[in-house]
């Protein structure tokens, strides 16, 4: 019972303290608004047309919402020390790990709301799978943050965090089928694609709001799912080798 309140409480302290802070939400709220805008503009307000996109702008809002505090947070507290304490804390080592990262999940879903909103405001969204659409959001900011946070385990400073981060995030918009199929990319860039997990999330997505899709969704989630528990993995590995160890 202790454990899960401490759990609670790191979750309930990171909220409070980076994801629910007014810099923060106006970033969460700003991005995928300008996004969706944007391609709603391109668009002409044509309902295919912004049915086709509004997979990748709710896959970019979570990864951005989930990648941009979290590595972040996590570089500046290993930087001043606090983490040191946190690893004294009696609880094991992935529960405090999960609790780190909750906060960070839960913003990125929280910022999927907002394409999500818009395009039930200007196209009709009830054909849509949400069945299928609720835990692909929930995976892609769950891998999203795992990534995240093994890059905030290898770098010593935030700008070398922030630098790897942009270093991930950016080919992943252009690579992962986002805004136009991996089907259209250079044969040698297609299997680039399949190595990262962001193209397996957003297939997803594509296949519950109409959109086409790459493989089937039974694959698409087991990859998924296996790439985050090799991520989190990695992470608890290297939190062992580099800072306890």
């Amino acid at each position: 019972m202790k454990t899960w309140i401490a759990f609670w409480s790191i979750v309930r302290k990171d909220m409070q303290a980076y994801y629910l802070k007014p810099p923060n939400v106006s970033w969460g709220l700003l991005f995928p608004l300008a996004w969706t805008g944007m391609f709603l503009i391109r668009s002409g307000q044509d309902s295919h047309s912004l049915l086709s996109v509004l997979p990748g702008m709710i896959a970019l809002s979570v990864l951005f919402g989930t990648s941009s505090m979290l590595a972040v947070a996590v570089t500046f507290e290993k930087k001043a020390k606090a983490f040191e304490r946190l690893l004294l804390s009696p609880i094991p080592l992935y529960l405090l790990m999960l609790a780190k990262t909750s906060g960070a999940v839960l913003f990125g879903m929280f910022n999927a709301l907002v394409p999500v909103l818009l395009g039930f405001w200007f196209v009709d969204l009830s054909g849509a799978d949400w069945v299928m659409a609720v835990p692909a959001v929930l995976l892609i900011a769950v891998v999203s943050t795992f990534l995240s946070l093994l890059l905030a385990i290898l770098a010593t400073e935030v700008f070398e965090v922030q630098t790897l981060s942009n270093f991930v995030r950016f080919p992943m918009i252009f690579l992962c089928g986002l805004f136009f199929p991996v089907s259209v990319l250079p044969p040698f860039l297609q299997p680039i694609s399949f190595l990262l997990p962001l193209t397996y999330g957003v297939d997803i997505l594509h296949h519950a709001i109409g959109g086409e899709r790459l493989l089937p969704a039974a694959i698409d989630f087991s990859v998924l799912a296996g790439f985050c528990l090799l991520l989190f993995m990695l992470s608890l590995r290297s939190i062992n080798k580099h800072w306890i160890g």
